[in-house]
């Protein structure tokens, strides 16, 4: 049975890791000890703090050892690991290595970890750092996959959501350790209360439904980003739904993976 270790586990990581592990892949997530996603309830990344978390209904589990990770494969469950550096891919050799970090920049995965590369966003040149980089810039190139060369560059504009960008996303004003007091899901109005870092309040920047905001007690630093909310008042199940932008990246990467015949679980 051949294996695929995905680098990062926040939302649009785990778009590519839920339909990997829809088609029958073998996946095996590495995140760091201290994951910040902010579309927390569609983040696999989260079991490094429950032990568990649950997207569109398939579980990803928390594991320690090899054994464990094949135990949670033989349960149709996809194990993740601790492991910021990417030390264990090169214990597990595995099949292919996808980089989800979505960093921006690349976070010491090269092409010599796996037979396969395969990397998300820039930061990345195809051909040289890894195999192949995918599209993930919003527009007509999204879920591009790329052979030789790199995605487009960020740009630090957040995409249009009912006719709102950078005004719906969030960013510390203040570091320290965050308090949350408005749940994912809620209905927030312009300048209401949503979390406060020490004596810092945070507040809404514009009326909408909280798709995101980090986790209680974080430590956050001035300028992460720490919550998103979205305009649209109808749209309360996209708080618990893979994004089309994840779905359609996640499409890209599949298709790398058929195309070089990467093998899947049996069953």
């Amino acid at each position: 049975m051949g294996m695929i270790i995905v680098r990062g586990g926040g939302d649009l990581a785990t778009g590519t890791i839920y339909k990997l592990h829809q088609c029958g892949y073998a996946v095996l997530v590495l995140e760091t000890a201290r994951p910040s996603a902010i579309r927390r309830r569609v983040s696999f990344c989260e079991a490094v703090y429950d032990g568990i978390s649950t997207v569109e209904g398939t579980v990803c589990r928390r594991t320690q050892t090899k054994e464990q990770c094949i135990k949670a494969w033989e349960n149709r469950e996809i194990p993740l690991m601790t492991d910021p550096d990417g030390a264990l891919i090169y214990e597990l050799h595995p099949d292919a290595v996808i980089d989800a970090i979505l960093a921006k920049k690349n976070l010491v995965t090269k092409k010599d970890m796996a037979p396969l590369t395969i990397a998300l966003g820039p930061g990345f040149c195809a051909g040289t750092d890894v195999d192949y980089v995918i599209e993930t810039k919003r527009g007509h190139q999204l879920g591009r996959v790329i052979g030789q060369g790199s995605a487009l560059p960020n740009s630090g504009v957040p995409g249009m959501i009912g006719g709102y960008g950078a005004q719906r996303v969030i960013h510390a004003p203040a570091s320290g350790t965050i308090r949350v007091l408005e749940d994912i899901g809620s209905i927030v109005k312009k300048g209401q209360l949503l979390a406060r870092i020490g004596d810092t309040a945070v507040s809404a920047t514009i009326d909408g439904m909280l798709r995101g905001i980090i986790r209680d007690g974080y430590a956050v630093e001035t300028g992460l980003k720490i919550a998103d909310i979205d305009p649209r008042l109808t749209e309360q199940e996209n708080c618990t739904t893979i994004s089309d932008k994840a779905r359609c990246i996640a499409g890209g990467v599949l298709e790398v993976l058929v195309k070089h015949g990467i093998g899947r679980m049996p069953g």
